[in-house]
């Protein structure tokens, strides 16, 4: 019989690329992983995995069976759902991974009214960015994502299906009384001398931000870096420097910063995500609906 978890390692190697990866992503060993992926290919008398130099690669029987191996993990999740709340109500573990300024304006809210309408539904959430949570949602570490549509360096694709929930500008963020303020609309290029707030690196936003930049014909001076968008706020608000920020990250009841729209406008689709294939299990639909019906605000411009 086919072991579910060493199904799931070949899932995630598919999705990852490297044992290595498979193995950070488990909290394994690298030849831990190795070792559950020879006893898979025991089990099912296959080569499934071939080495080409110091790298390994999936045979095509493992590429067949890694990607029929997420329907299976999905079906089995189902019948445990059914048989925790015998088709009653949604039951059972649902992961949902967000970036992280969709999670207090979109996750959390929905979240909350799931715990009071459906009280066997364990809702686990997962702060992932678009780069980490289609490849968390391919190898089956998280049922359904947060995501954005418009993250070019790692597509989509026809494996998933997607349930659009809003749009969310990108709005440049200053200090008060910043010269920016003056005007209704700005024009990144006005801007190239300033000291710049970014992302951390390879991330959605810090590869966003820095092709505007580009676009406007300019190298920008990043002066420091943050992984948390609360940190970037408190340092533009210090006069410290100035960002891109998407507008649901900005809370203007925290923090006294000013943001204005770009000249030429820029905008995010948000967007659900689920595994194409077998239909969503009941715990999983509940959760998409929650968050269709009760998308969070997108916040405007503001002074």
């Amino acid at each position: 019989m086919l072991n579910p978890w060493r199904l799931r390692l070949l899932s995630q190697l598919d999705a990852l690329g490297t044992v290595r990866a498979v193995a950070q992503a488990a909290n394994l060993s690298p030849s831990s992983v190795s070792q559950q992926l020879a006893v898979l290919e025991a089990e099912t008398r296959t080569q499934l995995i071939e080495r080409t130099g110091r790298r390994v690669r999936l045979t095509p029987a493992g590429l067949i069976l890694a990607r029929r191996a997420r329907a299976i993990i999905d079906h089995m999740g189902t019948v445990e759902a059914e048989l925790r709340g015998f088709g009653a109500e949604p039951a059972g573990l649902v992961r949902l991974g967000s970036f992280q300024s969709a999670i207090h304006t979109m996750a959390v809210p929905a979240v909350t009214r799931l715990a009071l309408a459906h009280p066997h539904l364990d809702v686990e959430l997962l702060q992932l960015e678009p780069h980490e949570s289609m490849p968390a949602l391919r190898g089956g570490d998280a049922d359904l994502i947060i995501t954005t549509t418009d993250f070019d360096e790692l597509p989509l694709g026809p494996d998933l299906d997607l349930v659009p929930l809003a749009t969310d500008p990108i709005l440049l963020v200053v200090p008060p009384g910043h010269p920016a303020t003056e005007d209704e609309v700005v024009d990144l290029a006005a801007y190239a001398d300033e000291p710049w707030s970014f992302d951390m690196p390879q991330s959605y936003m810090a590869n966003l931000a820095l092709r505007l930049c580009r676009q406007a014909r300019f190298e920008p001076r990043v002066r420091c870096r943050f992984g948390n968008y609360l940190m970037t706020l408190q340092h533009v608000e210090a006069g410290l420097s100035i960002a891109l920020l998407p507008g649901l990250a900005v809370d203007h009841s925290r923090y006294r910063v000013a943001t204005r729209k770009l000249a030429t406008p820029v905008t995010r689709t948000i967007a659900a995500a689920i595994r194409r294939g077998a239909p969503p299990r009941p715990a999983v639909r509940a959760v998409l609906d929650a968050l269709r019906q009760h998308p969070g605000p997108v916040p405007r411009a503001h002074a």
